[in-house]
């Protein structure tokens, strides 16, 4: 019993810089420039296979959106919008793999989203961007992508 929990260790310990540098391989990095011009102009800071990381700006309404299985969280950066969570799909229809759009929300929860607001949606809630101001809204998102 003592060899194996040596064997183990043995191995945990020769497999320890291969898998340090595997990790080091999957960090990104963005350097302060490129995250300004990001939240300047809007744009993606990183993309991977399980998240989506970027900076969005919206100067109109867009599509009631359903995502079965990606988690959206947005932090409000500048501006205001009015949107809408939960609640009926109207004209829904599936734009591609697991990804609804609609024209409408039935019922649902309104947030008046301002800067400093947070607000997560659970994959499958139906999300709008209902009312937008021309001075827009910039939010950073991250997405995360359920297998």
């Amino acid at each position: 019993m003592k060899r194996s929990f040596a064997v183990v260790a043995l191995l945990t310990a020769w497999l320890a810089p291969a898998r340090a540098q595997q990790a080091a391989d999957q960090v990104t990095y963005v350097d302060a420039a490129k995250v300004a011009e990001a939240f300047a102009k809007g744009g993606a800071l990183d993309t991977g296979s399980d998240h989506v990381a970027s900076v969005l700006r919206r100067v109109k309404p867009g599509q009631v959106e359903v995502h079965t299985k990606e988690t959206d969280t947005f932090y409000i950066v500048d501006g205001t919008a009015m949107f809408v969570t939960g609640g009926m799909v109207v004209g829904q229809k599936e734009v591609r793999a697991n990804q609804l759009t609609g024209t409408d929300i039935q019922g649902g929860q309104t947030h008046q989203l301002k800067k400093g607001d947070f607000i997560s949606i659970p994959a499958g809630i139906p999300h709008w961007f209902k009312d937008v101001p021309s001075s827009g809204i910039t939010y950073y998102m991250v997405k995360v992508v359920k297998p």
